[in-house]
């Protein structure tokens, strides 16, 4: 029998190694149940086949050497193989720091170094990257984060507060143990880690690699495996829900998820109407995992918030309409900020309020104004305004790059620009109007699935050329 949510203590303490404890619990009494499954090659790795797997690894890298206390990064593309390395190397007391599979080699070297690894595994060796310094408190993992204002963040983590936020999710999204997940979103990236790696590791909640992230592939998958669930970013699903895809081809999926970045109305509703199935937004940041979510997916439909705080999570609204999150699954490695409970404590860069229902509803990214003709312009506020226009999926305000004191916006939208330019002054005063315009099918979305801002500055940069 696959252990229960209810089972696992929802806060801390937590001993340094409870996630290994519940997985070896989970493979002592169900070892053939499925753990990852490759659609690509067919493969179904059992749980002690999995175990055995990840032992193996960790005999044949760390026979000459200990790696107890040693951060060691990796960049895997989601697999067995990712799930082997990162469970061998909770078993050798060393802390895993994921990276992203598509970074070059250079890259993911600077981005080992920069999280403090000894060691990069290449896919054939432990390559020295660092000084081999231990950590004197036991960690789990090491996020990076997404780099968004500059260079990323090493974020690390213990089991305690992985485990909580994977209890935290499954438990407000009703993930159970006998549910396989659709395994498109990395397993490394802070959103597959608390909802794809830690669910597998500490309940048993199987993983569905994908053997394509294209919609006629994954119809193929889920009509082959029947995944119940599937954590997904706001990019993929429009894709699906544009796509030619018969109505029925999710018909094994309960529950679609969308975390990421801001996933619109209109492809929530577009995917509604063409597969029967709400998506429920869910917000979190690597910082504190999971924050809230839209547990009936109307929130997400109309467009109105992300939802409300997952059980065991609180928030706190201050001034300036910046709020605290709270939780044990925050975290506490270099964060001095804590609850009266001992929980980590963190204020996330996004500002928002509470709406009549109680629902958390983001305001943006704080610190984002500019004065244009003597009046200050909030460009979060203005973006969210932006996309409350019909035919128009995502808005991207900046200050123009010749004259700082004008605007210019990018919009993802198939409108042409002068049907766009016609219904802005429809809506917005007309100081409000953008000075440089420019339209695109899509946004392009960093290797986290989240909206690349850098690239949209570099858009707006080169028109002005």
């Amino acid at each position: 029998m696959a252990m229960s949510m209810s089972a696992v203590p929802a806060a801390h303490p937590a001993s340094d190694s409870v996630l290994l404890e519940l997985w070896d619990g989970l493979v002592a009494t169900a070892p053939d149940a499925p753990a990852v499954i490759e659609a690509a090659d067919g493969l179904t790795l059992g749980r002690r086949a999995l175990d055995q797997r990840a032992s193996e690894w960790l005999a044949a890298v760390a026979a000459t050497r200990s790696l107890k206390g040693l951060r060691v990064a990796f960049a895997l593309p989601n697999g067995a193989t990712w799930m082997s390395v990162f469970l061998g190397l909770l078993k050798a007391g060393a802390t895993p720091v994921p990276l992203d599979a598509s970074e070059p080699p250079l890259s993911q070297r600077e981005l080992a170094r920069h999280a403090g690894a000894a060691f990069l595994w290449t896919g054939e060796t432990l390559e020295p990257v660092g000084h081999a310094r231990r950590d004197l408190r036991p960690l789990c993992v090491v996020k990076l984060t997404s780099g968004s204002t500059g260079v990323p963040r090493a974020l690390p983590f213990t089991q305690g507060e992985m485990l909580a936020d994977a209890r935290q999710v499954c438990r407000t999204m009703d993930i159970r143990p006998e549910d396989t997940n659709l395994a498109i979103v990395p397993f490394g990236h802070s959103y597959g880690l608390g909802n794809l790696t830690v669910p597998l590791l500490a309940f048993g909640v199987a993983a569905l690699c994908v053997s394509a992230p294209l919609p006629h592939a994954i119809a193929a998958d889920v009509a082959r495996w029947r995944p119940t669930v599937f954590p997904a970013v706001p990019a993929l699903l429009r894709v699906l829900a544009l796509s030619d895809l018969p109505a029925d081809a999710l018909a094994s999926i309960r529950t679609v998820i969308s975390a990421g970045s801001a996933l619109s109305a209109e492809t929530a509703q577009t995917f509604y109407q063409k597969y029967h199935v709400l998506v429920h937004g869910f917000y979190g940041s690597s910082e504190t995992g999971g924050i809230s979510y839209d547990r009936s997916g109307e929130a997400t439909l109309a467009g109105r918030s992300v939802g409300t705080p997952l059980e065991g999570v609180s928030t706190h609204l201050s001034t300036g309409q910046r709020f605290c999150v709270e939780s044990a699954a925050v975290f506490t490695h270099g964060n001095r900020r804590r609850s009266g409970a001992g929980f980590g404590q963190y204020r996330p860069a996004d500002r928002a309020e509470l709406n009549t229902l109680g629902e958390l509803v983001l305001l943006g990214r704080a610190g984002r104004m500019m004065k244009i003709a003597g009046r200050r312009l909030d460009l979060a506020e203005f973006e969210q305004s932006l996309r409350r226009v019909e035919g128009i999926q995502d808005a991207f305000a900046a200050p123009h790059p010749d004259q700082p004191e004008e605007l210019a916006v990018v919009l993802a939208t198939t409108l042409p620009v002068e049907q766009v330019r016609t219904r802005l002054r429809g809506e917005l005063a007309s100081w409000k109007l953008p000075r440089r315009l420019m339209v695109v099918a899509e946004f392009p979305l960093t290797g986290r699935g989240k909206t690349d801002t850098r690239a949209l500055r570099e858009m707006l940069r080169r028109e002005s050329e």
